[in-house]
């Protein structure tokens, strides 16, 4: 599973998640948590789209996207690691474009409250 918070995804994240996902044979799944729904204009013009999940595709991999709106994106989050039991978390949001303290809190809840094997860029 790759995910990120209303951020574009991380270079070296998406690497590892969509090499993981074709060597594995596995499903992937790409998800972006985020507060608020996309303006429609942006979803028309294909900006809420999630690249990582267009290369997994071309090279084969079986993907799930999923796009959560919450008040609470961390909550969120990991209540769908809770559910979809990924064999590997690859937390992969843009370092230059999240707040410094939501990506320590979205680890430290992450490691915390999952049992989950987690992936940063750290």
């Amino acid at each position: 599973m790759l995910a990120t918070l209303d951020v574009p995804f991380d270079t070296n994240a998406v690497t590892f998640a969509v090499d993981s996902a074709v060597e594995l044979g596995e499903r992937l799944i790409v998800a972006n948590f985020r507060e608020r729904a996309p303006l429609p204009l942006s979803a028309m013009l294909g900006y809420d789209d999630l690249p990582p999940a267009m290369l997994a595709l071309s090279l084969g991999v079986e993907v799930t996207r999923l796009r959560v709106k919450s008040f609470h994106p961390i909550p969120a989050m990991l209540e769908v690691i809770a559910e979809q039991a990924p064999g590997i978390f690859v937390f992969g949001p843009d370092r230059a474009r999240i707040p410094r303290f939501r990506y320590k809190r979205a680890v430290r809840a992450i490691r915390s409250r999952t049992g989950t094997l987690l992936w940063t860029s750290e």
